[in-house]
């Protein structure tokens, strides 16, 4: 059974220690080129961690944002430049973006939907990247800084353009880009009959049916991402005066900081410069209590309990909500309608507790 919880501290130091090792000079100058949303949300203590660790930080932001204008006094300096639109734009397109990927529709509608509301949404972060890049007070303080590396979400590719710009190497700290970027930009092997898509809730091991399924998403990639990609190659070919694509920005990366636990993904292959650090997504855990534990403690924390024993086969006992008798799953492996549905239950509680971080016990 994996561990339930993920020490915050303990993954920030990972953090500490790689970007560290990209300046040669004791206290370094980082340039923080964050995303807006949950992405700053989980940026944001690290960005704290690595001030207090000695290094000089300085943050660019939108003057229209949602996360990233601090509310109160911060140890890292920020530097805001102004936008085109105002808060109530931003708050329809977000509105837009946020409701296409959670409604209820069929995957070929929802894959139309996202389309739509994500190309809205690229185009306002893409008046963002813009403005900062028009903005000749801002870029003349970011050349003249001289920052040894530039800490970035490259989700909307904003960050790759300026480290290019600079010439400074990059640190990307990510969950996932969209369409497999991050897999085509580090030459990871992504074999779509192998390689789940989104949306299709398929594991590794498929059926032949689901891998044509599954190609067929594929090739839809390509059309959904090409537009999107497009609008940041042509602002990249403006800003360094000449032609490189998406991937080849992506590339630059020195270090991709991966924020999922490989232990609830599907195994992958992945390059030397890429780091799971899993456990840091939006909401900082709180420390573990300082009281004494006892074993009966700890397992009251279980949230499902998956009983392997017949209640006919038992004598008769009060069973709490959270408890689930599953007889039938011992040992050999007999043909039973009950194994077939204990097995579906296992499988869709296990679903549940990677969604809601809970702990399931079986025994």
């Amino acid at each position: 059974m994996g561990l339930p919880f993920q020490c915050f501290y303990q993954h920030t130091g990972i953090f500490l220690l790689l970007v560290s090792s990209l300046i040669f000079a004791e206290g370094g100058k980082i340039l923080v080129v964050p995303q807006d949303g949950s992405h700053w949300l989980s940026m944001r203590p690290v960005v704290g961690k690595l001030q207090q660790n000695g290094h000089e930080v300085v943050v660019v932001v939108p003057s229209t944002n949602l996360y990233l204008k601090p509310k109160e006094p911060q140890n890292y300096t920020v530097k805001e430049y102004p936008v085109r639109y105002t808060e109530e734009n931003y708050s329809v397109v977000l509105k837009s973006f946020v409701n296409a990927h959670i409604s209820e529709e069929s995957i070929l509608n929802k894959i139309i939907s996202i389309h739509q509301s994500t190309l809205e949404i690229t185009k306002l972060f893409l008046s963002n990247c813009e403005s900062l890049f028009h903005n000749k007070d801002m870029m003349q303080y970011l050349r003249e800084s001289k920052f040894d590396v530039v800490f970035t979400d490259p989700v909307l590719m904003c960050g790759p353009i300026i480290a290019e710009y600079l010439s400074v190497p990059s640190v990307y700290f990510l969950r996932g880009l969209f369409c497999g970027m991050d897999s085509e930009a580090t030459q990871c092997p992504n074999p779509p009959s192998y390689i789940p898509r989104p949306f299709l809730n398929h594991s590794d091991q498929m059926t032949f049916a689901q891998r044509v399924k599954n190609m067929l998403v594929h090739l839809l990639e390509v059309i959904f991402c090409k537009p999107i990609l497009f609008l940041f190659e042509e602002l990249a070919n403006e800003i360094l005066q000449k032609k490189v694509t998406a991937t080849d920005l992506l590339r630059r990366g020195s270090v991709w900081l991966m924020r999922f636990d490989f232990v609830f993904e599907f195994p992958r292959p992945v390059m030397p410069n890429m780091v799971f650090i899993g456990g840091i997504n939006c909401d900082q855990k709180q420390k573990l209590s300082q009281r004494d534990v006892t074993v009966v403690d700890l397992l009251r924390q279980g949230s499902i309990w998956l009983l392997r024993f017949d209640f006919v086969l038992d004598y008769p006992r009060p069973l709490m909500p959270n408890i689930i008798v599953i007889g039938g799953v011992n040992c050999a492996h007999k043909k039973l309608t009950q194994v077939g549905h204990a097995v579906f239950l296992i499988l869709a509680l296990i679903d549940v507790r990677v969604r809601k971080c809970g702990i399931l016990y079986c025994g």
